[in-house]
């Protein structure tokens, strides 16, 4: 099968996914719990998750899922073989508070590459596709990154883990990059995030996530025209388009500069000024 014909079809899967999380929202009978004690989840999460994985499976039954819900066994990963990587909702919390930032993310990975991504924003009205090597789009409209070549002009965007105590070391990181750029968004959606560098709304984004979370973003960031990596080398044995530990991705002016800043952040050397 041609890549344009299954971006094609993850296109309608994601949007038939989008229709459903907006129909829930209107209703707003969903139930919330947590799982590992401090991440949000609903039912709709279920839902959604298992409507995409029953029309994956109906079009490529022979190809394995890495879902957010009900596959997040990321052991997966060692085995390079054709496999779709999806958050049904990326953005729960925001979800569940009926902010905008939520997004349904699909991406299709194939001997360790991503080959193509979709992130469909439902409450926004926008879907993000790419195919590697074909550029990025912004429903339907080719979009590129800012030309932001100064950290100090930059929006930068960021995110936080859920468990409390995690956080602490991370906020030298915060600290020092506020210090350094114009300011920080922290909106709650990796892949909206990710979307947003792309299309030249933000001008860098750095966290630490899931390749549910990322993966669709990423390979539309890099399609139109962010450079993206991570702040350290990806352990052996799992592919780097799917490696979520400290990534980065900005405007190609910036890489350099926010790596080494981040890099001195967490050895604590940044200056004060």
């Amino acid at each position: 099968m041609r890549l344009t014909e299954r971006l094609d079809i993850t296109t309608a899967i994601a949007k038939r996914a989008g229709e459903q999380i907006r129909e829930a929202r209107h209703r707003q009978d969903f139930d919330q719990h947590y799982k590992k004690g401090s991440e949000l989840v609903t039912n709709v999460d279920i839902a959604v998750d298992t409507a995409i994985g029953e029309a994956l499976q109906s079009r490529f039954p022979e190809e394995r899922r890495l879902t957010e819900e009900l596959s997040p066994d990321q052991q997966i990963l060692e085995r390079l073989e054709s496999l779709w990587v999806i958050d049904p909702i990326d953005g729960t919390v925001n979800f569940a508070h009926g902010l905008a930032h939520v997004a349904v993310s699909i991406a299709w990975n194939n001997a360790g590459r991503t080959e193509l991504g979709v992130v469909h924003a439902p409450f926004l009205g926008e879907t993000f596709t790419a195919i590697r090597g074909q550029g990025a789009y912004l429903n339907g409209t080719r979009i590129r990154v800012s030309r932001t070549d100064s950290l100090a002009r930059g929006l930068v965007a960021t995110g936080f883990p859920y468990r409390r105590d995690s956080r602490t070391p991370l906020m030298r990181r915060l600290a020092a990059v506020l210090a350094n750029c114009q300011d920080i968004r922290r909106n709650g959606s990796a892949a909206l995030d990710l979307c947003d560098v792309a299309c030249g709304r933000l001008d860098a984004y750095y966290e630490s996530v899931k390749p549910w979370d990322f993966a669709a973003g990423l390979l539309i960031a890099r399609e139109a025209g962010a450079r993206t990596g991570h702040l350290y080398p990806c352990p052996a044995g799992v592919p780097h388009d799917l490696y979520g530990e400290n990534i980065v991705t900005s405007t190609p002016d910036l890489y350099g500069s926010l790596t080494d800043l981040l890099q001195r952040a967490d050895a604590d050397k940044v200056p004060n000024d």
